[in-house]
């Protein structure tokens, strides 16, 4: 009986887990589900497409496949600097759209309690509410999640 009252605490345990890819725009740390990161890549060129947001750098060719690029902090109104050797792409995908947003540096993966997430209405920020999903804390750390349906313009199309 302890044997299966262990396991259950365990799924449970699992279960209330989320991973999270962290990275860095300026000097905030932001976060997204690892479940919506295909890979992260260094940068490489980028084909400017005509009459496209300011914030849609392009396309880029991902083997074979052609992938809309945003630039992130551009898109988030944050303030823009230069490319570095730790700048990246992070593939994304949602709702079977993949894409890539820039940012300036991957940090790390964690794995963090569902519990540690607040909504978006605790921080108060310059960015737009409906670009934030939650607030993660840990280990003394806020980690801004974004909403990356709404920063791709899907939040309407549940």
């Amino acid at each position: 009986m302890s044997s299966s009252t262990m396991l259950d605490e365990e799924a449970r345990t699992f279960e209330d887990e989320i991973q999270l890819v962290v990275f860095k725009l300026a000097s905030e740390e932001y976060a997204v589900e690892i479940i919506k990161v295909s890979e992260i890549r260094k940068m490489i060129d980028i084909t400017r497409v005509p009459r496209t947001p300011d914030y849609y750098l392009g396309v880029m060719n991902l083997r074979g496949s052609v992938l809309p690029v945003i630039n992130l902090k551009k898109r988030l109104n944050l303030p823009l600097s230069k490319t570095t050797e730790d700048s990246r792409i992070i593939i994304l995908k949602v709702e079977d759209i993949a894409f890539g947003v820039t940012v300036d540096a991957v940090s790390e993966v964690m794995t963090i309690s569902k519990y540690d997430i607040e909504p978006p209405s605790s921080i108060d920020t310059n960015l737009e509410r409906k670009f934030i999903s939650g607030v993660a804390k840990h280990n003394k750390r806020l980690l801004i999640m974004l909403n990356i349906k709404e920063i791709i313009g899907l939040s309407g199309n549940n």
